[in-house]
């Protein structure tokens, strides 16, 4: 019987092969990957507001005349339209538009528009907001409905994947969704079938409890939760069971590398990595594949612990692969595993996408041959074409910006293509307890909880934004005196596109303040190449000032940099506020982090900040997260792209934890089902990590 997972979007109007490729990027191919592709908030557009009454910051509808509509030639070409009504005017700015556009917004016509209220030249500014021109009158107190807000890819907007959505909700009458889960358990839960539940979700009917569909805690949001967080569960057991179903080699320690490697370390280790040592030494010795975490704050020296477990493989006479998600962190381990195990001799290896030709065919014939014993890059480390001689030691740094599954692909690069390596993951997002129980069932877990002697507090401080003028004077003092600073941009639009436009515009407007400064910018849409660039300029001190969106948050090392400015951090979750604050304090000199927020703060917001002030401790940041969370993703994975949950949310549905953990064997039992959970949830993560 043909089932929604057969039907391809191409069946829906207006879906050509164009919008089918990007579609794919947010992992939609079927009918039924639409409709799980789900609203991760929703908007009150039920009422217009007047633009008198606007102030910055605020997420609202205005209506208006169009008084006039001009081209403006800056550094970058806007169109820049000023709608009128009785009560003030705004500007609609875009900086990507068309001719037909530029001919709609005349002046006389009547717009009404969406969008955050920005401080721009010309007064309050809405950019590239969502708008239609002659709009139909608004829907009568009783009758409207929230909005639904999909997350986006590229060249895809909300309103063609809220007009996508209507389109496959037309299908359920005919194609209903198949419910996998036992109808004793909906009862027991008292939650509605799957299908009634997609249905309401996408499109909430007017008479719908509007403060739980904020919240996310509708029965019937409740009901793909628990489904969702079940089928995460589900994959991650299955990724256990798969990965120690092989053998491993097992890795004796032998020889001195060890004492040698400890002995030219310039500080002894802390009692908490000697702890963790003792459990790697042992996992390690084991003929089955070691699945271990390791967590560990900012600082705490994770990497000498890696280093560590891959001199214990090395002195077994065997091979260590260390990825990394990106070119800078992966360049970053290079130059430190090179400075610690190249005096011992031995031969590192260095691979990653933009290695090419020659070098590229050298390193991978070092690899193939063994004669390279450490191999460093990105994810680069696992196509095809990469072959080891010996490989029995996997490190992974920053394992959730990857693809769990990604794993899977290791398997085939054990010893002989039949022993599976042991794996070594390392994150400094420390993670409570809760949160590991379910997002890493497969792993056993070690946690770094103290920071080596010597490392200085951060100084934190909140101010409000009405205090820029100050704070820039702060980053131009520091800069004077030899230190380096970050500025960082964050918005709490999904489009990448919008994030990178905010940080040009800061590094703009920060260029013509401080004229004495040499200023970098980067942001997600560089390519690879001159990001790294721009990183190692900073890194050598060429650059004063450092301009970026969240692209910095991970293990960027610059001991120089002693002044971190966050705007609006109340949008980011708070273990990834931590994350970002960490990129200073790493040199001898007291070092400040400034949160510059847009007031009136909720208090939700205000508990958050406040607990970044009172504490450097991560751990405690986390529970704190998970305690008073906000919207940030607690796994810092929103920002990467990586959407770990559709609907789920670790603090809020926490009491879901413990019943799906005891849910999930028995349905392992039933791998039918377990597959088409998984397929539904994480249908192209899975696809991801068979590459």
């Amino acid at each position: 019987m043909t089932s929604l997972d057969d039907i391809s979007v191409t069946q829906l109007k207006g879906v050509g092969s164009a919008l089918a490729e990007k579609l794919a990027k947010l992992g939609i191919h079927s009918i039924q990957d639409l409709l799980f592709h789900l609203p991760y908030r929703y908007e009150d557009r039920t009422r217009v507001v007047p633009m008198g009454s606007l102030r910055i910051g605020d997420i609202a509808v205005v209506e208006g005349d169009v008084m006039k509509a001009d081209l403006v030639m800056g550094r970058r070409r806007s169109l820049q339209v000023t709608l009128r009504d009785d009560s003030g005017f705004l500007v609609m700015r875009f900086f990507h538009f068309n001719a037909a556009q530029k001919n709609h917004l005349t002046e006389g016509a009547r717009v009404r528009c969406f969008g955050e209220v920005r401080p721009g030249r010309a007064g309050y500014e809405f950019y590239h907001p969502e708008y239609q021109v002659s709009p139909p009158p608004m829907a009568a107190a009783g009758e409207a409905t929230l909005t639904p807000v999909y997350p986006l890819t590229e060249g895809i907007q909300q309103p063609r994947v809220r007009g996508l959505c209507q389109q496959a909700l037309g299908y359920l009458a005919r194609f209903p969704i198949k419910d996998w889960l036992p109808p004793s358990l909906l009862s027991d839960y008292q939650l509605p079938g799957i299908t009634d539940a997609v249905k309401l979700v996408h499109s909430p009917p007017a008479d719908a409890a509007v403060h739980l569909l904020m919240e996310g805690r509708h029965p019937a949001q409740q009901r793909l939760v628990m489904e969702e967080l079940l089928a995460h569960q589900l994959s991650l057991l299955q990724v256990r069971e798969q990965i120690q179903a092989r053998a491993a080699l097992p890795l004796l320690p032998t020889g001195d590398l060890p004492e040698q490697f400890l002995d030219q370390l310039p500080f002894s280790l802390t009692g908490a990595q000697k702890q963790v040592m003792k459990e790697i030494r042992q996992d390690l010795s084991q003929p089955v594949p070691m699945l271990r975490l390791v967590q560990g704050d900012v600082g705490s020296g994770k990497t000498v612990v890696a280093a560590l477990a891959a001199l214990q493989a090395i002195g077994s006479g065997a091979q260590v692969a260390l990825m990394a998600p990106t070119e800078i962190l992966a360049e970053q381990h290079f130059r430190n595993f090179q400075g610690w195990l190249a005096p011992l001799g031995i031969e590192l290896t260095w691979l990653s996408g933009k290695v090419k030709g020659k070098a590229r065919q050298e390193a991978l014939a070092a690899v193939a041959s063994g004669q390279a014993q450490v191999a460093i890059g990105t994810h680069a480390l696992f196509q095809d074409e990469v072959q080891f001689h010996r490989l029995a030691l996997v490190l992974v740094d920053e394992q959730h910006r990857f693809g769990v599954h990604q794993r899977l692909a290791l398997r085939e690069k054990g010893v002989g293509g039949q022993l599976a390596p042991h794996q070594l993951i390392m994150t400094a997002t420390p993670i409570p307890r809760t949160l590991a129980m379910s997002a890493y069932a497969d792993l056993d877990t070690s946690v770094i909880d103290e920071l080596p002697p010597g490392r200085k507090p951060i100084e934190t401080v909140v101010l409000p934004d009405s205090r820029r003028d100050d704070i820039v004077e702060r980053v131009r003092t520091a800069c004077r005196q030899g230190r380096q600073a970050y500025w960082v941009c964050t918005l709490i639009e999904e489009s990448e596109a919008l994030q990178c436009q905010a940080a040009e515009v800061t590094a703009q407007e920060l260029a013509e303040r401080l004229p004495d400064l040499k200023i970098g910018l980067v942001h997600g849409r560089l390519k690879a190449v001159d990001k790294a660039s721009v990183m190692e300029q900073f890194k050598s001190g060429e650059l004063d000032l450092l301009v970026a969106t969240t692209v910095i948050e991970v293990g960027v090392d610059v001991p120089n940099a002693s002044l971190i400015i966050i705007e609006n951090p109340e949008r980011l979750g708070l273990a990834q506020l931590h994350q970002l604050r960490g990129r200073v304090g790493r040199g001898e000199q007291a070092s400040f982090c400034v949160l510059m927020y847009h007031p009136p703060l909720s208090n939700n917001g205000k508990a958050r900040l406040q607990a970044l002030r009172d504490s450097q401790d991560g751990f405690f940041i986390a529970e704190k997260d998970l305690e008073i969370r906000g919207p940030g993703e607690v796994l810092g994975t929103r920002q990467t792209g990586l959407m770990q949950f559709r609907l789920a949310d670790f603090e809020r549905d926490k009491g879901w934890i413990e019943p799906v953990k005891e849910m999930a064997p028995a349905l392992m039992q039933q791998p039918a089902v377990v597959s088409a959970l998984i397929r539904r949830w994480l249908g192209e993560n899975i696809r991801y990590g068979e590459v």
